[in-house]
């Protein structure tokens, strides 16, 4: 099986992210390529916000050595290139489905999870004094058909009678009143938790706070061997290798098939994408009736998530796109493009200033997954399906603590194992025949 189900130049890691967070990040964290041998208690394998998290729990909670390894420069992958929402979320499987499958107890012990993995980032972002561009609390799901209005109701009923969550559902001119309008709208629902960040300040702020504890952190330094020497796991990079007692992997949606054979044919990386406008005027924000730092997404399947960014530059994006090749980029700028100009008429003169791309990971059951791999010395934490921020933080630091061997409780959406998808040399197949539906449904509203 190949090392990745799309074009290898989405993991090219020497090619640097053309995006706004990293043209206004400032300067990044040192992490240099490992070199020669080292030995630690824990090797993690990803440096993201999840592994970063392992990385400071382990050595701060569990008070044993780690290094952190990352193929690419720290905050490269899915977690320095995301919208920066940090909000409830991490499954694709609907509220009412995880309620019929796993019982409301458990739903509401995953519904906590994800209140608590907002607040655990809140708690990061002053304990390390983060300035990560920390926006308000809440996110608005807009309406992008009058038929899905009806769906955010039942929505808002669901969070107030299972999760003891109040949330507002808004008509369309209270949508304008609270500059949130866009030409699509037919009304929107406020939930109250989450908050927009920059994901790059953060992910770098989280580097330097787990380089101060202690953790040994290498860029540049793909794992593309693993073995075991006895109760030992080798991890061999292009210049040097770790030796460690046990081994965490938090490489979401940029994990390669080869990585391990645990891990093949369990996820499906899908592609997202980000344009980011130049800084709109006041004026243009007031013609177009949106003029607010809060988070918001459309209610498609295949959504759209969007937000002014404290300069006033539009941040827009949006699921979709089969090939990640460079020749199919020119074809998706367009086609956001084109939702933007229909969506934000008064924006549609807006220069788009940066454009990127990146992978998502999405499992079979639509669900994120802690597992083990071999012999229980190896613990992952995968799947968040375009939705990590929160908790691939939160989740990342009870992964340290798993892999540390201290208690974790988890609730069971989170815990079953992780399934292959079945013929998972279709998956890219699959992919487009969903893409086909949602897009469909979209059309319709359902």
């Amino acid at each position: 099986m190949s090392a990745s189900l799309h074009h290898p130049s989405i993991h090219d890691y020497r090619q640097p992210v053309p995006s706004w967070w990293a043209a206004s990040a400032g300067v990044a964290p040192s992490a240099p390529r490992l070199d020669g041998e080292l030995k630690v208690d824990v090797a993690v394998i990803g440096g993201g916000v999840t592994g970063l998290n392992a990385g400071i729990a382990i050595v701060r909670e569990g008070g044993l050595s780690a290094a952190v390894l990352d193929a690419a420069p720290i905050g490269w992958g899915a977690s320095g290139r995301n919208g920066g929402f940090c909000c409830l979320g991490s499954a694709k499987l609907s509220w009412p489905a995880i309620i019929r499958r796993f019982g409301l107890a458990e739903a509401q012990a995953f519904f906590r999870l994800q209140v608590a993995a907002i607040a655990h980032v809140r708690q990061l972002l002053a304990e390390f004094a983060i300035d990560a561009e920390a926006g308000p609390e809440g996110e608005a799901v807009i309406a992008h058909h009058p038929r899905a209005v009806e769906g955010l109701a039942e929505e808002a009923a669901l969070y107030a009678q299972a999760f003891d969550t109040p949330c507002r559902v808004l008509s369309l001119s209270e949508v304008k009143e609270r500059g949130l309008f866009t030409a699509e709208a037919a009304g929107a629902l406020l939930v109250p938790h989450g908050f927009p960040l920059h994901p790059l300040k953060y992910v770098q702020g989280l580097a330097r706070a787990a380089a101060d504890a202690g953790v040994k952190l290498h860029g540049e330094s793909p794992v593309v061997g693993w073995s075991r020497e006895g109760h030992r796991h080798r991890l061999t990079t292009p210049t040097g290798s770790v030796l460690a007692d046990r081994v965490a992997v938090a490489t979401a949606g940029f994990t390669r098939e080869s990585l391990h054979p645990g891990l093949s044919g369990r996820l499906l990386p899908v592609l997202s994408n980000i344009i980011v406008t130049r800084p709109l005027t006041a004026a243009e924000r007031a013609e177009q009736r949106f003029d607010t730092l809060t988070m918001c997404a459309d209610t498609r399947h295949l959504l759209h998530y969007f937000r002014l960014l404290p300069d006033g530059r539009l941040m827009f994006g949006a699921r979709g796109g089969i090939s990640a090749a460079p020749a199919a980029e020119d074809a998706m700028k367009a086609r956001l493009r084109g939702d933007l100009a229909r969506m934000f008429p008064a924006f549609a003169r807006a220069e788009t200033a940066y454009f990127w791309r990146g992978l998502t990971d999405l499992t079979f059951d639509l669900l994120p997954h802690f597992g083990t791999l071999d012999d229980e010395s190896a613990h992952f934490l995968l799947g968040f399906h375009g939705n990590g921020v929160a908790m691939g933080s939160f989740g990342g630091s009870l992964l340290g603590r798993r892999v540390a061997g201290l208690p974790v409780d988890l609730p069971s959406p989170v815990s079953r194992p992780l399934r292959r998808f079945p013929l998972p040399w279709l998956r890219q197949t699959y992919l487009r025949a969903a893409y086909i539906a949602f897009s469909l449904r979209d059309g319709v509203g359902k």
